[in-house]
């Protein structure tokens, strides 16, 4: 299972939040790409990187601090965050980001998805699937679709995709464990989707359970920055 580390930006900083609440923003580092360098120097093949601003505003706000990352470590990153439009997608890719992940645009624009997904490769794109209580979320997480993750994935499926990230935001930030019953489901339902699990990792128990349950890969955040998990021993599992 691949690990992928988290670098969440909130006004040029790596912030971490608890269940998607801005007010619960906590910084860790004032620098992202002094972050991505010790990921990159642990031997970390990808990083997720989320644009907290672009997520809530619809406007990417960290093209700056992608291209410093992508010129200064060897790091593939996914980025999420603000993707609203073709001409977001295409100028990210152009920058060097290896995949771009889609929350809102679906709900908010669809005739813009769909232009999207019909010029870029489908393996360069993950979709956002962030789930509360069984629904998806949209907005930074401050709207419910009502629309259950089940029947989103099965639309997406539709249009050749089968990337998913797939967060529990009930989970996200708390240090709890992940929502393992989610990730087993989901399995079950979509045995062919690749699901990069997010949201409540603690230890690496978590991460071999994810593992076991055959999780593609793991995005691990919180755990890291407040010490919870050996960046040495989660770079050698994820190998």
């Amino acid at each position: 299972m691949l690990i992928i580390p988290a670098i969440d930006i909130l006004n040029g900083k790596v912030v971490r939040l608890e269940k998607g609440d801005f007010s619960t923003a906590k910084t860790y580092s004032e620098h992202p790409l002094d972050q991505a360098k010790i990921y990159d120097g642990y031997g970390f093949e990808q990083v997720h990187i989320v644009d907290l601003s672009g997520s809530r505003s619809g406007k990417i706000s960290t093209l700056k601090i992608i291209d410093e990352i992508k010129r200064n470590t060897n790091l593939k990153i996914e980025f999420g965050g603000g993707i609203r439009s073709l001409d977001d997608a295409s100028n990210l890719l152009s920058i060097g980001v290896d995949q771009i992940v889609i929350g809102s645009l679906p709900f908010v624009n669809r005739l813009e998805f769909e232009k999207i997904v019909q010029i870029i490769l489908p393996d360069k794109i993950i979709i956002a699937a962030d789930t509360m209580r069984g629904e998806i979320v949209i907005k930074g997480w401050s709207e419910n679709s009502a629309l259950e993750i089940s029947v989103y994935i099965t639309q997406c499926k539709v249009y050749g995709l089968n990337n998913f990230l797939i967060t529990d935001i009930d989970k996200d930030g708390m240090l709890e464990g992940p929502n393992f019953r989610l990730y087993q489901n989901l399995k079950e339902i979509f045995p062919d989707i690749y699901i990069i699990a997010s949201g409540g990792m603690s230890n690496m128990d978590d991460l071999i359970q994810l593992d076991k349950l055959k999780c593609s890969a793991a995005v691990v955040g919180k755990a890291i920055y407040e010490n919870k998990i050996s960046l040495k021993e989660l770079a050698e599992f994820g190998k």
